[in-house]
């Protein structure tokens, strides 16, 4: 049987571990984000969400290729509720993304530096993040004439007679742009929403369960008198639409918002290092309990504008900001005992359970134990953590979970420890098949040698092939996979199209099974056959071949366009030499590793063999690129080779892809375009033997309209 996953760190989860996880959590988090943002009514501690998102996206940034469509990274708040009308934000209400410790705000404050080049002197501004709701403010010609939520980010709700009523929003506005639009978070003092509560309670009506939920709760009311009932405030912090601009830095940009008569954080700080961003969170965590307001972070953003534009954004969230989030809390139990999970790539994963305890606000029973070295006080390089304490099954540990929803144990009381615990012996075999559990050099884990005999690889793999970015056969989910599989239905990719003509009639018919009747088993039949015809890219996928994920994937299917070419090139290809080797390595993106890893998945009998009969069982679509239709690069294979001056080549990467060029790493009769700096060496001589397009950095600039 297969076990859950929650006790898995993200370092120690396997590529179909992680893709299992990323199922689990975007549900838990769309769920969260519509009692948060929709019904105000939040179903879980901020603390508890936080360490969610977080591990979701701990996941996405280690398997950058599983990111699911409906990936919660991708969401920013919720969908808006019945009973208001509809807003179209003209510019994106965007998320922040979160830091919780010290590291991750010198490595955002690192990033910054890299992605644009950056030596000199850099300041940040620094204010208290409002544990409130976000609300969007529009002017035109100074007047108020629309207040929104921000909602999904892309639409929000029509608030706009409500938030006539705050009386820190000012109806008018002199000497301001003809169009902007102030963007803020409107909350409500601690002293206020003591007392509100109380009024509710003598009153015999609803009591909110802290500030923020009252905010929400009275932003929201459909009847504009009982909002202006409740002593509602709000603090501008940004700016969305804005038709001439407000200054050319974060902080004057806010001078003159205060200037305009909006409320602004008087605890706002300009820093120029992230020991200074680190000093002010500290000095606002000290006042944190006196001021009168909830807060649950401090929000870093770079101050020169012109520089935030450089930096731009990712899907959901500005490269120039991130929210420094306050720590979750530390509780200490007992631990019950040490289990181990197996997945689909043969790792073996320790898992804590634990005495139940209550962590921030929730109830915990598991905890990561990430690997034998882990549970035995040292670090993959031999040196000591925890002082070199060892985990022992009976000893008192201390779980922490600020940062990621999987708790983890952070400290051991040897005092506390009973006198039978024994050191912990990690297993040799495999307690699903009892197959060797080996770890290779340089390896952190064992993994399993059962391969396919092994029932839990066995059971992941289907899975992974059935998930939302492979087949997605409407009907046939992770528990059917499982439940076919444990009665011999279906053992591998290929039975799954096979399934009709072997239990489509005679005694044993899907139909006779239990929870499956004449409709659902010929809906489900009709599926299987729908995706018979399948994309390059999701076959590519769903073949599950370890490093390959969903932009891996992509990358493969876009190089090669056809299965016949792929599967040709890698039948072929020898690691380490030859011209298909050097192609497969050519496509930025890809590395050693994971070419290895195709090559040898598809050189492979017994895997080639499965391989070959799915494929016969399939019509695989050939990689058509997408690209918009106005770029003077779409389509274009581009190398950029030498040093780069005007921007780095992170900056530059990212700019030609987003025109829908693709970007190589290496120069061959298939480039188009090799962009060369100074210092360009053995990549410029080979386009020029090669007749290629080359360009300097101005000639890239003004191809591309940005000189």
């Amino acid at each position: 049987m297969v076990q859950p996953l929650e006790g898995l760190d993200v370092g120690a989860l396997s590529e179909g571990e992680a893709r299992a996880e990323l199922a689990r959590l975007a549900p838990m988090l769309l769920a969260a984000n519509q009692a948060y943002h929709t019904h105000d009514a939040p179903k879980m501690p901020d603390a508890d969400y936080d360490s969610l998102k977080r591990r979701n996206l701990a996941i996405e940034a280690r398997f950058p290729h599983l990111k699911r469509s409906d990936s919660p990274s991708e969401q920013v708040g919720a969908a808006v509720a019945d009973g208001f009308s509809k807003v179209a934000h003209e510019v994106r209400m965007l998320s922040l993304e979160n830091a919780f410790d010290a590291a991750d705000i010198t490595d955002f404050v690192d990033r910054v530096r890299k992605y644009l080049g950056h030596t000199g002197p850099l300041a940040f501004t620094a204010e208290p993040k409002i544990d409130g709701l976000s609300l969007s403010l529009r002017y035109e010609k100074g007047k108020l004439v629309q207040a929104a939520t921000r909602g999904d980010g892309e639409v929000g709700e029509n608030v706009t007679e409500n938030a006539r009523t705050i009386s820190d929003i000012p109806h008018s506005l002199i000497d301001a742009p003809e169009v902007l639009e102030v963007r803020g978070e409107v909350y409500m003092s601690l002293a206020d929403f003591q007392a509100l509560n109380a009024r509710q309670e003598q009153r015999g009506g609803k009591t909110f369960a802290n500030p923020r939920n009252a905010a929400a709760g009275s932003l929201r009311q459909l009847d504009a008198n009982i909002t202006a009932s409740r002593p509602l405030r709000f603090f501008a912090y940004a700016w969305g639409a804005c038709s001439t601009p407000l200054a050319d830095s974060q902080m004057t940009a806010m001078n003159r918002l205060a200037s305009l008569g909006f409320q602004t954080n008087p605890l706002t700080r300009l820093c120029d290092s992230a020991e200074d961003l680190l000093a002010h969170y500290a000095s606002i965590e000290v006042q944190r309990a006196s001021l009168g307001y909830d807060i649950d972070g401090v929000v870093y953003k770079v101050d020169d504008l012109a520089l935030q534009r450089r930096l731009g954004f990712r899907s959901t969230t500005p490269r120039w900001a991130i929210a420094h989030k306050f720590p979750a809390e530390l509780a200490w139990t007992r631990l019950l005992a040490i289990d181990i999970q197996v997945g689909r790539t043969g790792v073996l994963s320790p898992v804590a359970r634990l005495e139940p305890v209550t962590v921030g606000g929730v109830v915990v029973s598991n905890a990561t134990l990430h690997n034998e070295d882990y549970i035995q006080g040292r670090d993959s390089k031999g040196a000591p953590i925890r002082e070199g304490k060892d985990i022992r099954v009976g000893d008192l540990v201390q779980v922490y979970r600020a940062g990621d929803v999987i708790p983890k144990i952070a400290d051991v009381d040897l005092s506390q420890r009973p006198d039978e615990a024994q050191p912990y012996e990690f297993p040799a075999l495999c307690p699903e098949c009892n197959s060797p559990a080996q770890r290779e050099e340089g390896d952190a884990a064992r993994r399993c040698a059962g391969g396919l005999i092994c029932p839990a690889q066995a059971v992941e793999r289907l899975r992974h092939f059935v998930s939302r970015a492979g087949f997605d056969i409407e009907g046939l989910g992770a528990k059917q996979v499982e439940a076919f599989y444990r009665d011999g239905w279906i053992a591998t990719p290929a039975d799954i199209f096979t399934l009709k003509a072997r239990f489509g009639t005679g005694v044993q018919q899907l139909k006779n099974r239990e929870g499956w009747g004449v409709k659902s088993a010929e809906n489900l039949f009709d599926a299987i056959d729908e995706k018979r015809k399948i994309s390059l890219n999701r076959l590519i996928f769903a073949l599950g071949i370890r490093h390959v994920g969903e932009s891996s994937a992509s990358l493969l299917a876009n190089r090669y366009s056809t299965w016949a070419a792929f599967e040709m090139a890698m039948t072929h290809a020898k690691i380490g030499e030859g011209t298909a080797w050097a192609e497969l390595l050519a496509i930025d993106g890809v590395g050693v590793v994971l070419a290895a890893s195709v090559i040898t998945t598809f050189q492979n009998e017994r895997e080639r063999a499965a391989i070959d009969a799915l494929v016969a069982a399939l019509e695989v679509q050939p990689s058509i690129a997408r690209a918009p239709l106005d770029s003077p690069v779409a389509g274009k294979t581009v190398v950029f080779t030498g040093t780069l001056e005007k921007m780095t080549r992170a900056e530059a990467k990212a700019r030609a892809e987003s025109l829908g060029a693709k970007v190589s790493g290496s120069v061959s009769a298939k480039t188009d375009l090799l962009v060369a700096g100074p210092g360009a060496g053995s990549k410029a001589k080979a386009a020029a033997a090669l007749g290629v397009e080359i360009l300097d950095e101005d000639g890239w600039l003004a191809l591309i309209g940005t000189a």
